[in-house]
């Protein structure tokens, strides 16, 4: 079969190539996947330069998320059949024609989901909203978040609105006001704006700030932190600008504010099945139903990995670059 794999570390577009795999087979307990969709998504593309929690070992195929057709079954798998459609997070190795999956980990597709919503419902839109779970966060209660143009931010967006929940967004620029004006997403302020701070209060009303998400760190890091009410928690969910904070001890100080870390694959590895079952079925339903969309950039070819690679990358890009086999 026909995998993307990478001999060493390095920028995606200058390492990845397209080469013949062995044919996977099944163990116990898993299923092997003949694959329709997958994406790109940004942590595949940190673990491809060898810079993510998880480092395979070389050569490595790549790729975390996929849907497609059960096309074989190993020892013990029930509940699933051969030429069921399923989506799968977290399976590392998706960008091949075939691939192996635990059987106790997929997700029946329902008919009315199209490929290319399935093929990016697990990582980024399930992460989105286990975030969500995690905050706790009550109905009508205020967050904030940067990145609000982001892939994850407007999931965020959606999916809290969904659940009655308000969220301030922070961009750095004016036309990605306009852009998530247009989506449906509001309460969005531009830090381009040397005014933004004065508006605050304007969108929220005056209401406290209990939670923000920031996915950006350095010096915007500073600017969620700075909006959160006295015993507010800031969560780190990426370092898309870097990979120091830059945050003032006097907030964390005399505001008690906490600072954690959400890394969605630990989250979904620990988290009890009765809870990660009724957040995919929120999920499921919020999708199908229009609540939260799931835009696609592009689909890609294996041979085109490069060039999907570097759609992937483009700033500004709307919705997930899918590669297909």
């Amino acid at each position: 079969m026909r995998a993307i794999i990478h001999h060493t570390f390095g920028e995606p577009e200058a390492v990845l190539s397209v080469d013949d795999r062995p044919m996977p087979e099944p163990g116990a307990g898993e299923v092997r996947i003949k694959t329709v969709l997958s994406p790109i998504h940004n942590h595949d593309l940190v673990t491809v330069r060898g810079e993510y929690g998880f480092v395979p070992e070389l050569p490595a195929r790549a790729g975390t998320e996929a849907v497609g057709i059960i096309d074989a079954l190993g020892e013990g798998v029930s509940g699933v059949s051969v030429g069921q459609r399923v989506a799968t997070g977290g399976t590392f190795g998706a960008w091949a024609e075939y691939f192996t999956a635990k059987a106790a980990g997929l997700i029946p597709v329902p008919d009315a989901l199209p490929d290319e919503s399935a093929a990016q419902l697990v990582a980024m839109p399930f992460s989105a909203l286990s975030l969500l779970h995690a905050l706790s966060l009550e109905r009508g209660q205020w967050m904030v978040q940067n990145a609000a143009n982001g892939a994850v931010g407007r999931l965020i967006a959606q999916l809290a609105a969904a659940r009655g929940i308000h969220v301030l967004g922070l961009v750095r620029r004016q036309d990605a006001v306009e852009q998530l004006r247009e989506q449906g997403i509001t309460n969005v302020l531009s830090t381009d704006d040397d005014a933004w701070r004065n508006r605050v209060d304007e969108v929220t009303g005056g209401a406290p700030i209990v939670a923000g998400v920031d996915s950006v760190g350095g010096a915007s890091a500073s600017d969620v932190l700075s909006l959160l009410a006295e015993k507010g928690a800031l969560v780190v969910f990426g370092a898309m600008g870097s990979s120091a904070l830059e945050i003032s001890s006097g907030d964390l100080i005399f505001r008690q504010i906490t600072v954690t870390g959400f890394w969605g694959s630990a989250v979904n590895r620990t988290m009890d099945a009765a809870t990660k079952a009724e957040l995919f079925r929120e999920l499921l339903t919020r999708v199908t139903n229009g609540d939260v969309s799931l835009p696609v950039s592009g689909i890609y070819d294996f041979d085109d990995v490069r060039a999907a690679v570097d759609a992937s990358l483009t700033p500004g890009r709307v919705g997930k670059v899918l590669l297909a086999p």
